[in-house]
């Protein structure tokens, strides 16, 4: 199919929206029909969709809605459940991993920890899945992996620092909190006290 693609162009040609490569049976459908953008053609190609979940990407994207529920609702809980005071406050916010004292708990009291634990048991399951989708997309369409062992560098680096780390040193204290600030504070106080975290090669891969 013959394309045009340029940056910040002032002509755009439009074809019939592509419907992707045919896909094997049995497996699910594309959603949607797919469209034409014009402010996307400004920089690039203008059509978004059809889009291909399956059952990886469906269970990413509910796992990932959970977890953002838990990290959300806490956050407001925090503000009195103030509207007005999430989104002034909203940099700020933060929940927390378990307190010390509980150390490696599965089930820490909900208030100390417990949530933090819930929020990343769904937020990591939605990662990998997503992880999942995006290899077996790439070798699904017949391309490379590539962008699957880049993602996989970044998952690495979270894994390492809010499971893999706070493990070996015996408390879940030790991970990183959800939250904007919070958890760049939790970031310096890291470097501070171990080495700049910004010079660790998985964290170069990761904003990279």
């Amino acid at each position: 199919m013959a394309e045009y693609q340029n940056i910040f162009t002032q002509v755009q040609v439009r074809s019939p929206v592509y419907p992707g490569i045919p896909l094997q049976k049995g497996i699910w459908e594309r959603l949607g029909k797919g469209s034409h953008y014009y402010w996307l053609g400004k920089i690039g190609d203008s059509q978004i969709g059809p889009v291909y979940l399956g059952f990886f990407g469906l269970a990413s994207l509910l796992s990932g809605f959970a977890a953002i529920e838990i990290i959300g609702l806490n956050m407001l809980a925090s503000v009195n459940w103030s509207p007005l005071e999430f989104v002034r406050q909203f940099p700020w916010l933060a929940l927390q991993p378990p307190t010390p004292e509980h150390g490696l708990e599965i089930f820490p009291p909900l208030q100390e920890g417990g949530w933090w634990l819930m929020a990343g048991f769904f937020l990591t399951s939605s990662i990998l899945l997503w992880w999942g989708r995006t290899y077996r997309r790439a070798r699904a369409l017949g391309l490379g992996t590539h962008v699957s062992w880049a993602f996989a560098s970044s998952i690495w680096l979270y894994l390492v620092l809010g499971f893999i780390r706070p493990i070996l040193m015996g408390s879940w204290s030790e991970a990183v909190p959800f939250g904007i600030f919070p958890h760049l504070d939790w970031t310096n106080n890291f470097s501070i006290t171990h080495g700049n975290l910004f010079y660790n090669p998985f964290h170069m891969l990761s904003i990279a």
